[in-house]
This record gives C-alpha cells, sequence and structure tokens, in this order.
C-alpha cells in the first residue's frame, strides 16, 4: 500500500470551535451541491452557505439536531447514515461529507462506498485512535482510554468502530477511491506537516479530515 502522505498546506492554527469544520470548508468549492450526512446542529451547513454560498441538504439522525437545523432555516431531514444513504440517486451531490460520525455508524464500509457512489468526492474527519495518548492510555491504565476527541466512558459510548488513519487509509484502497487531500491535526490543533511519514500522522494526529474522490473503478 502506498503510505505517501496527500498534499495538504503548511501548519496553521485555525480560530473555530471546530477545527475540522473549518478544514472541510476549505476543501468544498463555492457554489457546490453538498450533502453534510449526521449534520447535528447544522453548524458545517451554515458556515459552507455562508463562506461557500453551497447548495446544501443535511441528513441528521436525532429528532433534535433536525429542529435545530430547520430552526436556522437548512434544509434537513431525519435519516440514518447506516440505512437511508442506500436511497440517495448517483451523482447526486458535488460533495458528501461526515464529520467525526463515521466511527458511529454500524457498517461504516457501506456508508463510505454510499458517499464515493452519490458523491464524486466525500470527506470525511474522525478521531484517531492510533493517537500516542490514546495508545498509553490504554497500555498504562489497561481502560478504554477517555480524551477530548474521545469523551465518552464504554459504556455509553456510541463510537463503535473507532479506527486509526492508517485503518482508514486501507479501507480508501479496497473502496478503490483517491486521497485527494489529507490533513492531520495535533492536540493543539495545529496541523502536522503535510510531507510527514504516515506514521508520524498516525501517532501525532489527534483528528484527521480527508478529502476523497471516487475511483475509475466500480465500488
Amino acid at each position: 500500500m502506498n503510505m505517501t502522505p496527500p498534499a495538504a498546506q503548511a501548519a496553521q492554527p485555525l480560530d473555530q470551535p471546530r477545527l475540522d469544520l473549518a478544514l472541510i470548508a476549505e476543501m468544498v468549492a463555492p457554489g457546490a451541491r453538498v450533502l453534510d450526512v449526521g449534520c447535528g446542529d447544522g453548524s458545517l451547513l451554515q458556515l459552507l452557505a455562508q463562506k461557500k454560498g453551497v447548495d446544501g441538504r443535511g441528513v441528521e439522525l436525532s429528532q433534535r439536531g433536525v429542529n435545530e437545523c430547520v430552526a436556522k432555516g437548512l434544509s434537513v431531514i431525519q435519516g440514518d447514515a447506516d440505512t437511508d444513504l442506500a436511497d440517495y440517486p448517483d451523482d447526486g451531490f458535488d460533495y458528501v461529507i461526515l464529520s467525526q460520525t463515521l466511527q458511529a455508524t454500524r457498517r461504516p464500509r457501506e456508508a463510505l462506498a454510499n458517499m464515493l457512489r452519490i458523491g464524486r468526492r466525500a470527506i470525511v474527519s474522525f478521531p484517531n485512535f492510533g493517537y500516542w495518548r490514546v495508545r498509553a492510555l490504554l497500555a498504562f491504565t489497561g481502560r478504554m482510554p477517555v480524551t477530548g476527541h474521545l469523551a465518552y466512558h464504554w459504556h455509553d459510548t456510541p463510537n463503535i468502530h473507532l479506527c486509526t488513519m492508517r485503518d482508514f487509509v486501507e479501507l480508501v484502497d479496497e473502496l478503490g477511491a483517491r486521497i485527494e487531500r489529507g490533513v492531520a491535526l495535533d492536540r493543539a490543533g495545529a496541523r502536522i506537516r503535510f510531507n510527514a511519514p504516515w506514521w508520524v500522522w498516525n501517532l501525532f494526529g489527534e483528528q484527521a479530515v480527508f478529502l476523497l474522490e471516487r475511483g475509475d473503478e466500480p465500488t
């Protein structure tokens, strides 16, 4: 497997409450058709509408999240990433986004495959279970780690398929997709230099954002 890191910009901190949302917004072309899966309270859709003038739609599992989105004037419906993405037509959107939700899906491979079918590009952000602090907590305490980005205890967590950055890259390869851009963020929110080897990203990146492009081969 080719483990050469994809292109990314030089490290710089972002003044945003959710750093991955600011990075995602950078990756979306102005005026694009966007589907935000697991859109929560609509913060990303609102940001994309304001900054990029996108034609945005959202899918959110919780009724509370849907209500918050609708109150903001966003076009969001209630739905489940594990079951409802199969109903969307091919090439219906330019970008399909899944931010901090992949690890909570029951079938992440199918969810990602559907995203790449529905949109030519997919953007995914997730907490990195290979982060050194997570490894250390598990190794030295013998207990499931609790961190800023993995804030739940094992018995009440919605995260059922935690992965490392290396795991994710291997899944992308299996699906025949291409990583167009990737960014890894350390604990302080700074971007790890783009030309660092993958093991550095996997060890020191607390979270990651990947822009994927659908390959020519069927997934």
